[in-house]
């Protein structure tokens, strides 16, 4: 059973689905506070300053997509697992793209939230504990145009401001503490993400291509975050 002293706050709109989050959250032994809309949501992350956000996409008074830009200027490190429609691959792709770490399909087993929970925590926890992640001292990197700063969470592409995720920050710095070594995505759904239930999520894919965006000359001809077929990515520099 989870530690109590760890906080999720839930802010879906539809209430069957909010009630069964909190009562299976309770059980699992996390202390829940819970939201019906955006906007009251992002009000009460200031105040209750969760551990991990779960996140509904489609909400009245303010969507999904907005709050989780708004935590993100807020605390850049916390955990949100977005939720999406079925056919909602834009929604999945924009949140993504804005910070959030994850997303699950509706609808979804409740073994494969708490798998996921429990690996954005256990990786949030270790970040903060050693400062730099687990597995490396890498503080900062220079590629190309891009400059990063790991320690501040900051970045730049010459010489203007780029926004990462904190996920986004763990999996540049992870490939690039192996240059020039292919890493298979299972392993980096292990080490950066820390599953090991659910290696055929394509949560890596998706984060591969929004970090190209942003740190690449040009993205669909990468020449730093480079596919090796048949095994998954290296960096090089």
């Amino acid at each position: 059973m989870s530690s109590p002293s760890l906080k999720i706050l839930v802010i879906e709109d539809e209430e069957t689905v909010r009630i069964g989050l909190e009562d299976n959250l309770t059980l699992e032994g996390y202390e829940v506070v819970s939201c019906d809309n955006g906007r009251s949501g992002l009000e009460t992350f200031s105040e209750q300053s969760p551990d991990l956000v779960i996140l509904d996409v489609m909400m009245p008074e303010m969507d999904g997509l907005e709050v989780c830009r708004h935590i993100r200027g807020l605390k850049p490190d916390v955990p949100i697992i977005m939720l999406t429609a079925k056919c909602g691959e834009i929604d999945k792709v924009l949140g993504l793209e804005i910070g959030a770490d994850d997303y699950l399909t509706k609808p979804f087993g409740m073994r494969e939230l708490f798998a996921r929970i429990k690996a954005l925590l256990r990786r949030s926890q270790q970040v903060s504990s050693n400062g730099n992640g687990e597995g490396s001292t890498l503080e900062e990197l220079s590629f190309g145009a891009v400059v990063v700063d790991f320690k501040s969470y900051r970045a730049s592409r010459a010489g203007s401001e780029i926004s990462l995720s904190a996920k986004e920050f763990e999996l540049l710095k992870y490939l690039s503490s192996r240059p020039d070594i292919p890493v298979s995505r299972n392993q980096l759904l292990d080490e950066v993400w820390g599953y090991n239930s659910y290696p055929t999520t394509r949560t890596v894919d998706n984060f591969i291509a929004r970090l190209r965006n942003k740190v690449e000359e040009v993205p669909n001809k990468p020449r730093h975050i480079v596919t090796v077929h048949g095994v998954g990515y290296k960096f090089v520099e």
